[in-house]
């Protein structure tokens, strides 16, 4: 099987925090950073947890209302891209990519992005996606997703990072997905490390999609609040697996290279694995 990009990874809003000093996690971001090459797209959440730290420590109150997660989003994005940007390798370029669910539910949209992602590695730059909370209305998010809904059978809404990531590794037929959390993967028992399940695999695609159904009922609880949880990341992770992308649930504890190679624990998903 040919594959049109090596890597889609995504890191989660938690996983970049130092909840100690309550602010970025420059050594974790440092050390992703210096793994990322051209073939590899990145998406990043964080910007909005980012931003709000900064504003408080910048301004020593929190903001209130509808539109903090606008403003926040908005502070955070230039400190998110410019960390990045100081840790790649100088020999890359760095390109932002700011998405809304309308370029995943709109064919021509839907191209486009696939060449600008694609592009980048002939460029030799390394895409950093995020969702444009910025300018995101979330009313009117809602009522466009409802609006699609009834023209279409399947409508990808894409606020959650992890179903971004999972719809672009569809959309460049990614050979891997790497999911960075703040967990080993998925567990038979949330509450029992010793239960992490290693391997979600099947003969074909539909035998896989029954085992990730299945392992779903094991699932509860998310890392934040407003976040999704263990359960929607398979969901959202099983389109790219049943097209032969092998996937990874994984701790941003470990290194890209760690996960691929099997040297890190992880939750390893696709076709007939061993």
């Amino acid at each position: 099987m040919t594959f049109d990009t090596e890597l889609v990874g995504k890191i989660g809003s938690m996983a970049l925090i130092d909840k100690a000093d309550h602010m970025i996690d420059y050594t974790r971001v440092a050390r992703l950073s210096r793994e990322l090459k051209p073939g590899y797209i990145w998406i990043s959440s964080g910007a909005t947890e980012i931003g709000r730290l900064d504003f408080i420590a910048r301004n020593g109150y929190e903001l209130s209302g509808a539109d903090a997660k606008t403003d926040y989003a908005s502070q955070g994005q230039t400190i998110l891209m410019q960390t990045y940007r100081q840790f790649v390798d100088a020999r890359y370029s760095v390109r932002q990519v700011l998405v809304e669910h309308q370029h995943f539910n709109d064919k021509e949209k839907c191209e486009h992005l696939k060449s600008l992602l694609l592009r980048c590695k002939e460029q030799n730059a390394i895409p950093i996606v995020n969702y444009n909370d910025a300018v995101s209305n979330e009313e009117n998010r809602r009522m466009e997703i409802a609006a699609l809904a009834q023209k279409t059978r399947r409508v990808y809404e894409c606020v959650d990072n992890d179903e971004t990531a999972s719809r672009i590794a569809c959309l460049v037929h990614a050979r891997y997905l790497l999911i960075f959390t703040s967990v080993n993967g998925i567990y038979a028992n949330p509450e029992d490390p010793s239960t992490l399940i290693p391997v979600i695999t099947g003969k074909d695609a539909y035998e896989l999609i029954e085992h990730i159904d299945a392992k779903k009922e094991f699932c509860e609880g998310a890392s934040r609040a407003g976040a999704n949880g263990a359960k929607a990341k398979l969901e959202y992770v099983k389109d790219a697996a049943a097209q032969g992308t092998t996937v990874y649930i994984a701790n941003a504890n470990y290194t890209i290279k760690d996960v691929l190679s099997g040297a890190a624990p992880s939750t390893k998903i696709g076709i007939n694995l061993k």
